[in-house]
């Protein structure tokens, strides 16, 4: 009998990838290359514009589109056609912060009415530990009247892709498989390793793969909301955050993370799914829900800082004219799903502060459906008398001081406010020409 990882080579049988946002389109992109894709979602939008040769994420770029092998659709019975399903949807919270797993499960029930004999289901989405073997593949069976380690099998592999980063990509970050038995974990770990050069590592368990994953996440958080909490205090004390950690990375063992805004949808997401299963477990999260707390509530805090800012220039707050620079949850990456620049805005709108937002990066129409926010062109941008840079883009990073001077109106340097989130300019230069100056 022929193994399915030889029928995909053979180009007899196909992969189908699940959800074609930024994890799902670069695992696609590199299955093309070897094997017959279909790429399915459920946004036909979002398909029309990768038939026409276009990058919505920006991911993988429109050359790569356009010469792609990928069989777009979103017609779901298309899936019939696939042997190996990847699952690579969303897994957003709820506005209380418990997981919303609706889009993995209706991407499940999706999978389960068109999956067939001998077909292999991967997930990619980060849940709790549990929710493959008993949310997931419960649906799969419901639907589609199979049973799972007969009819078919069951992996998890846990996405590790960063999004915007042109270094760390899909292929040179080893890649953690796992399933429902040892001789589906072989297969999907030789599917995986057509694409991974970084290799494979074959978890025991699913669970353990998906625990991997959460606590991946988690362990960013709380060393971020160290560095959040420190920046808060020294901010108190009037000592330099960035030197503090300059000084302190000299060492050989310093862990180099430094204070930010931590939004996205796996870091500051991530550590919710944990919490939620451990509660219900009976036991209440003690340092993950507080490096939580500190890093929900940083965009408070830099707002905060803008106000006492603005007053010590004597600025009547209510008229003060704030540029937000940077909209999306991190630099160099056209995302803002769970932005923490958001909380900045809100709070300043607290104080009756409507700030004028610009991001070179972001897509115009989603930050106004999403935020309800209307991005401006950076060289409309004028008579500031505070710019705030939010997020750390390229194009933000290599403005010179002469090019920031130009936002602000005319008045005199001691009266313009720079706040500079991410620390990407040099303070004593700022400083030595007059401005108001604050880092986090």
């Amino acid at each position: 009998m022929m193994s399915l990882l030889y029928k995909l080579i053979s180009k007899k049988e196909k992969i189908a990838v699940i959800g074609l946002g930024y994890v799902g389109i670069p695992l696609a992109v590199a299955f093309a290359k070897k094997v017959k894709v279909i790429g399915y979602d459920t946004n036909e939008r979002k398909i029309e514009l990768y038939n026409s040769g276009i990058d919505p994420t920006n991911e993988v770029g429109n050359e790569v589109i356009k010469e792609t092998t990928i069989d777009f659709t979103f017609d779901e019975k298309r899936l019939k056609e696939a042997k190996f399903h990847i699952v690579a949807v969303p897994t957003p919270i709820n506005s209380d912060k418990t997981p919303n797993l609706i889009p993995v499960e209706s991407a499940s029930a999706t999978v389960g009415k068109n999956l067939t004999k001998g077909s292999i289901v991967v997930y990619e989405s980060t849940v709790y530990p549990g929710v493959t073997e008993d949310i997931c593949i419960p649906i799969l069976e419901k639907e589609s009247g199979l049973i799972c380690g007969v009819d078919f099998k069951v992996g998890y592999s846990p996405e590790r892709i960063n999004p915007g980063d042109k270094v760390h990509k899909l292929d040179n970050i080893v890649k953690i498989v796992s399933a429902i038995d040892g001789e589906s974990l072989e297969e999907i770990a030789k599917v995986y390793e057509l694409i991974i050069e970084a290799g494979v590592f074959r978890a025991s368990s699913i669970k353990i793969a998906e625990a991997a994953k959460i606590v991946e996440n988690s362990q960013r958080d709380i060393n971020i909301a160290f560095m959040n909490e420190l920046a808060m205090v020294f901010d108190r004390m009037d000592i330099d955050t960035k030197e503090v950690i300059e000084a302190m990375n000299t060492k050989w063992n310093a862990l180099k993370f430094y204070p930010g805004l931590v939004g996205g949808h796996c870091i500051g997401v991530d550590p919710y799914y944990f919490v939620y299963k451990a509660e219900r477990l009976g036991y209440h999260s003690q340092i993950i829900l507080s490096g939580r707390k500190i890093n929900d509530g940083m965009g408070q805090f830099v707002a905060d800082a803008i106000i006492k800012k603005l007053i010590l220039t004597n600025k009547i707050i209510k008229k003060s004219k704030v540029v937000i620079l940077g909209i999306t949850f991190k630099e160099n990456c056209q995302d803002i799903r769970n932005s923490k620049v958001i909380d900045i805005i809100k709070r300043l709108n607290e104080y009756g502060i409507e700030p004028i937002i610009s991001d070179p990066i972001a897509d115009k129409n989603e930050a106004k459906n999403e935020y309800g926010v209307q991005l401006m062109e950076l060289d409309e941008v004028k008579d500031a008398d505070c710019v705030v840079f939010a997020v750390a883009h390229n194009e933000f990073k290599n403005m010179k001081l002469e090019h920031i001077d130009k936002l602000f109106g005319s008045f005199e340097n001691n009266e313009k406010v720079i706040i500079d989130v991410k620390s990407i300019f040099n303070r004593r230069e700022i400083e030595e020409k007059g401005f108001i100056y604050w880092n986090l």
